[in-house]
């Protein structure tokens, strides 16, 4: 079998971390005794860059390739988001009343018209000539509650492991 690379990042299904292989867990190293991989890491990962390093920590994270957005070692995205009213884009709701004719039928024109309800709380409010008319709380609800949410594709959680003792690569 091949030596892997010093540095080489793989994708392991087992849980354990195989002889001359660490998990990418951010762990700090001294640079003693592991001076060829602190060359290739230097403090891109954490540690002081002196007498420590960190290896990547990829618990929770999705590897992207480096670029001019996001250069190496660059960590982002939350797992949980809370939305808020001032986080929500603007945007609209339809809302449909109805009130029945004279003639037994039915009418979109919201003036006299109501959702069924306490009578003596007005449900529309009539009048605005610029479409911002204000409805009644008790017409309709606010929804939410500020609570955090998910925000992760769909995953397979596996062990990311790097390679500690192996080949040091051939810069090309």
């Amino acid at each position: 079998m091949e030596e892997s690379f010093l540095g080489e990042i793989k994708i392991f299904a087992g849980n354990f971390a195989p002889k001359g292989w660490r998990f990418c867990d951010g762990s700090i190293l001294p640079v003693a005794g592991n001076e060829s991989l602190f060359d290739l890491l230097g403090d891109t990962y954490g540690g002081n860059g002196v007498s420590s390093f960190a290896l990547p920590d990829l618990r929770s994270r999705v590897a992207i390739h480096v670029g001019d957005r996001y250069p190496l070692g660059e960590m982002g995205g939350i797992e949980t988001v809370t939305l808020t009213s001032t986080t929500i884009p603007a945007h609209t709701h339809a809302a449909n009343a109805f009130n029945e004719t004279a003639a037994g039928g039915l009418t979109s024109e919201p003036t006299n018209a109501f959702w069924a309800g306490n009578s003596k709380i007005p449900q529309f409010i009539a009048g605005s000539e610029t479409g911002d008319t204000v409805m009644s709380l008790q017409a309709i609800g606010g929804t939410g509650g500020n609570a955090p949410h998910d925000n992760m594709l769909p995953f397979l959680a596996l062990d990311f492991i790097i390679c500690v003792n192996g080949t040091v690569p051939p810069r090309g």
